[in-house]
Formats: C-alpha cells, structure tokens, sequence
C-alpha cells in the first residue's frame, strides 16, 4: 500500500518573497524524517489562480474557471497539506485566503499542519489559518514550526540570508512534532474517509 500523500504548499506568491528557502529546506527534511508519508511542493504561483468569483464553493456546485478546476484536481490528489506562510498585517496572505476559498470538497475530513516565518514567526497568521481550516473542514494539527526573532533575521534576505541549516538546531523538534502529528491525523483521517 502507498503511503499518504502531503502537499507542503507553498502559500506566498509575491516575487520578492522568502517562502522558497523555508519550503526546500522543509521538504528536504520531511522526506527524511517521515518514512510514513509522501510529500510533493505545490507552488501557488503555478496556478495564476484568479480572484475567487465562482457562484459557491465547490461543495454546492461545480466551478467555471479553469485554473481554478486545475487547483482543485491538484489538490484532491492530497491526504494532508503543511501551508508554508509568511505573515501579512496579523493574517496570512490574500494569495493563500483565496486559494483556500477556490477549493472545498477537497479539503473536507483532511489535515492541516503550517510552517510560519516573520519577525514574530507568523504566530498571529498561524492562529488564523487555524480558524480558515476548521471552517474548511479540515483538522489542524497541534504542533506548527515557527520562524521567528533573530531565527528568521539570520536566514532571510532582510538580515544574513544564512542557509537553513544556521538555524535547524533550534526548529527541527518542531518540525518533527508537527510532522508526528501530521502522520497521525492523515493516517486517522484517511482511515475513516476510506471506510
């Protein structure tokens, strides 16, 4: 049997954005970490998804746009997702609001686990999406990695721009704890959408 499959989406799509570092680095460790899950990189700046406009949500009926169809097919393959967000005025970017309002059957009875980075390590967006994904239908996970203070200043281009390895030592628990969490749920979840 396949393991699971866990989307790690990349949820800023501005061009001068950082997500790119922490989502490699991400991606590189869950793959080593977790022997019980698959993980794919899903950029949302490869969807040009537009401004949410459809008559409803997905879940009452079919959408019109086709990049929007195109997300959600992508996003059905998943049995999780870790979100990669950076903060904007206390909430996460409208890029990831709306990606998440473009989908809705796909998320129902899946995990959601997050990844932060800011000056506050995206504490506020964090709680946020949280409130977003239960709304969804999704279960967040408990654990979350946060990048934060002189963590995040080292490795972004707004401080030293170091390698993701300056700072491992101190987010690796959480990365593992997320991803413990993260196996659990998907495979619980999973379990029960497959009865």
């Amino acid at each position: 049997m396949s393991n699971p499959k866990i989307a790690i989406v990349i949820g800023s799509t501005r061009d001068a954005r950082f997500a790119d570092k922490p989502a490699q680095w991400l991606f590189s460790k869950a793959q080593e970490l977790s022997s019980e899950l698959d993980f794919e990189l899903v950029d949302l700046k490869d969807f040009d998804l537009p401004m949410f406009n459809e008559m409803a949500s997905n879940l009452w009926m079919p959408s019109s746009d086709e990049n929007a169809i195109k997300w959600q097919e992508k996003m059905a393959e998943f049995d999780g997702y870790i979100f990669v967000t950076p903060e904007y005025n206390s909430s996460i970017p409208a890029s990831l609001k709306n990606a998440l309002d473009q989908a809705g059957k796909e998320w129902v009875r899946k995990p959601a686990a997050v990844m932060g980075y800011g000056a506050v390590g995206a504490a506020r967006a964090v709680e946020h999406l949280r409130a977003v994904v239960i709304n969804l239908q999704m279960v967040p996970v408990r654990s979350a990695v946060y990048i934060s203070g002189s963590d995040f200043f080292k490795v972004s281009p707004l401080g030293a721009n170091a390698e993701m390895s300056e700072i491992e030592a101190g987010i690796l628990p959480s990365v593992e704890a997320m991803l413990g969490d993260l196996a659990w749920w998907t495979k619980a979840t999973k379990a029960a959408r497959d009865a």
